[in-house]
């Protein structure tokens, strides 16, 4: 009796369109790079002969994003931030099943992220003069997508704990500048193709919107239990 009211309602759900959208997004970005549409190898190459021009002319800089992107917003660190965060839900919130949902979408988004490289097989960027070097295949940006994931997670816990004001504004830039830096960076140092860059921010952006879907929807009959 109540069934098609609430399928409507999970429907039209704002988080479920934004995930569609993601979805056909991501789906159209890959389909592309599997083909190699000539136009999108066209833009990703001028793109990245462009940055790569500007990092042999400014080493400090490159020096600099380097720094940031080995250690800063590299993967590692993203996944130690998130294990840090677990440990705080469960130690200070006894929130196991909270704890459990963000090590299974961070676990999710990194099998996703390498099954997509084995897939598509793209080769990165081939410079005579690198300032950086990186391993495994392309597409999507390993970078780019773990700090979205990482960062999307932890901006939906700030807000589901009702963080003041301040502490949110300053939670949302930071997290900005990291998902933004984390990508840029690796396009300045030549070693991911734009598209790479994008396909990892967008399938980052619908890990986290499905992960936060399936939790108000399925998440919250456990805790209450």
């Amino acid at each position: 009796m109540h069934l098609v009211p609430r399928l409507r309602r999970s429907v039209h759900h704002p988080g479920v369109r934004v995930a569609v959208a993601l979805a056909l997004a991501s789906a159209l970005l890959l389909t592309l790079v599997a083909a190699d549409w000539h136009p999108l190898i066209a833009l990703d190459g001028d793109i990245a002969r462009a940055t790569h021009r500007w990092a042999v002319d400014e080493p400090g800089l490159t020096h600099a994003f380097r720094i940031l992107t080995d250690w800063v917003w590299d993967p590692l660190t993203m996944r130690l931030l998130c294990a840090a965060v677990v440990v705080w839900l469960v130690w200070r919130h006894s929130a196991w099943w909270l704890a459990l949902w963000l090590v299974v979408t961070c676990a999710l988004g990194t099998v996703l992220q390498q099954s997509l490289k084995a897939a598509v097989g793209r080769a990165r960027p081939v410079w005579p003069d690198p300032v950086d070097s990186a391993h495994y295949a392309a597409f999507p940006s390993g970078h780019a997508m773990t700090a979205t994931v990482v960062c999307g997670l932890l901006l939906w816990l700030l807000r589901r704990y009702g963080v003041g004001r301040a502490v949110w504004r300053t939670a949302v830039t930071v997290a900005v500048i990291s998902v933004a830096g984390a990508g840029l960076t690796r396009i300045w140092l030549g070693v991911h193709w734009p598209s790479d860059v994008l396909g990892g921010w967008l399938l980052g952006a619908l890990v986290v919107t499905l992960a936060v879907v399936s939790y108000e929807r399925f998440g919250r009959v456990p805790e209450r239990r």
